[in-house]
């Protein structure tokens, strides 16, 4: 029997930690090769793993097994995805300096240095087993680390051929393939052991996998889970609004994290706005019904039937004994209380939105600020708005990393071909959610970086440079 360890979580097997101690000793070899390796050879190592991953064949290949193994999620809005996430992570990296003297400050007398980390523990959730590869392999293959990923126990195959896909990349090109490696057999206590064998982790999953990422031991990144409240008001079109949320609502059935999980509609148009959500097929659950749907989703009275996630409306509807029109692309239900007593004010990851009416902008504010607290804070928030103060208001009171404006949310969240935000499949939630930053993470942040300082003429600032405003509103006293 494998041993037990102090907070009684079970130990790998011996057999097993020689497996992962021989799998970082490999990737700690092709680590030291390519460590020193000038930029233009790195960059033509991560072009490699990008054209293998984005073409046509290899994306349907790993569409159709993610699904297939998991049972969630639409198979062309995969394909689709794999290709937004690789090319826009490439985009994203035009011109990124990640090797050697990435920055020279002269006036300063300061040169930094772009440094690797080593071997990086890549935890797989089972919602993006391939796509979450593609982004973080071009970003630890862009700043010179190697990754070992450990895959959700559910998708393994796609996870393992999206790694293997890049290993026939790197040899191609001649880098080492040992880069890129992946777990067999994956389980809780093999992935608890890599981390704690690796120099740092990144896992991508909700708030139980971030203590399991920090017991390792090791300094890591991790995410939050998220709630996406979307406010709409009456200075938008609401049929474009409406046609926006619910293709970013049916995307993938809602796997993602940044799909949305509310609408909170101004009372003015709540009306009107509901019916262009119903022409974009949404059907709005009466309280029978609502009742329903509340035990289906959450049995014991707090817990979400995992059956749910990421499956059709239809699927939803028939399980949960509601009739629902043909065409039924989102259910919908109305909000009681923000908080555990009210469960369909958290996060559904399925075509199901919870809808709020508000008269006052700023109440609507403080109750997001609630809503987040109860499920999903540091993650996200989006305004569809033509009221450049609404907008600051929002983002300015609320404790999310991100804010989309008059977008579809999931389409721009994690970068998309509209939206500046980076490419990612990991969004850091802040000290909001335990993580270590609130940034959408990429190749940044899996650098180390040297800074060199030289002497530069000494200038020491005057009372008046520093205090001068003070002084003369407060004195010397």
């Amino acid at each position: 029997m494998p041993e037990k360890t102090e907070n009684n979580q079970q130990a790998v097997s011996g057999d097993a930690a020689e497996e992962l101690e021989e799998m970082y000793r490999k990737a700690r070899a092709a680590f030291e090769i390519i460590k020193d390796w000038p930029q233009e050879k790195v960059d033509e190592m991560v072009l490699a793993a990008g054209w293998e991953w984005q073409k046509e064949e290899n994306r349907q290949k790993l569409a159709r097994q993610a699904v297939d193994e998991s049972g969630i999620g639409v198979y062309e809005h995969k394909v689709a995805k794999v290709f937004t996430k690789t090319v826009g992570t490439l985009r994203d990296q035009v011109g990124a300096r990640t090797c050697g003297l990435v920055r020279d400050d002269p006036e300063k007398g300061l040169k930094v240095f772009a440094k690797p980390m080593g071997v990086i523990a890549n935890v797989v959730p089972c919602t993006n087993p391939e796509s979450t590869v593609c982004c973080l392999g071009l970003s630890t293959l862009k700043t010179r680390n190697a990754m070992i990923v450990s895959p959700h126990p559910r998708t393994q195959g796609s996870t393992a051929l999206t790694v293997e896909l890049g290993r026939k990349a790197l040899r191609k090109v001649g880098a080492p393939e040992d880069l890129l490696q992946c777990i067999a057999e994956t389980s809780h206590a093999k992935t608890r052991e890599l981390m704690s064998r690796c120099d740092f982790a990144i896992a991508t999953g909700g708030a139980a996998l971030v203590r399991v990422v920090y017991e390792a031991g090791k300094p890591a990144h991790t995410v939050g889970a998220g709630n996406v409240v979307s406010i709409v008001d009456s200075t938008v079109d609401l049929k474009a609004t409406a046609a926006k949320i619910v293709k970013s609502k049916t995307a993938n059935n809602a796997a993602s994290c940044s799909s949305e999980n509310a609408v909170a509609l101004q009372a003015d148009i709540y009306d009107e706005m509901l019916d262009a959500l119903r022409a974009e097929g949404r059907y709005l659950c009466d309280e029978h019904e609502r009742e329903l749907l509340r035990k289906y989703y959450w049995p014991d009275g707090k817990t979400l039937n995992r059956e749910v996630v990421a499956k059709p409306a239809s699927f939803i509807a028939e399980r949960a004994g509601i009739e629902v029109p043909e065409g039924t692309r989102v259910i919908m239900v109305t909000g009681i209380k923000p908080g555990p007593e009210d469960r369909f004010s958290g996060e559904k990851i399925s075509p199901v939105m919870t809808v709020w009416k508000w008269t006052d902008f700023s109440e609507m504010v403080d109750r997001v600020g609630e809503i987040l607290r109860f499920s999903g804070e540091g993650h996200s928030v989006s305004i569809h708005s033509l009221k450049e103060d609404r907008r600051m208001e929002l983002a300015l009171k609320t404790n999310v990393g991100r804010v989309v404006c008059n977008m579809g949310h999931t389409a721009a969240n994690s970068g998309g071909w509209g939206s500046g935000m980076p490419t990612t499949d990991s969004l850091g939630c802040g000290t909001w959610a335990g993580n270590m930053t609130s940034e959408n993470i990429d190749w940044r942040h899996f650098l180390n970086y040297t800074i060199m300082t030289t002497p530069i003429p000494e200038k020491i600032p005057s009372e008046e440079e520093i205090f001068g405003e003070y002084l003369k509103k407060w004195g010397r006293d």
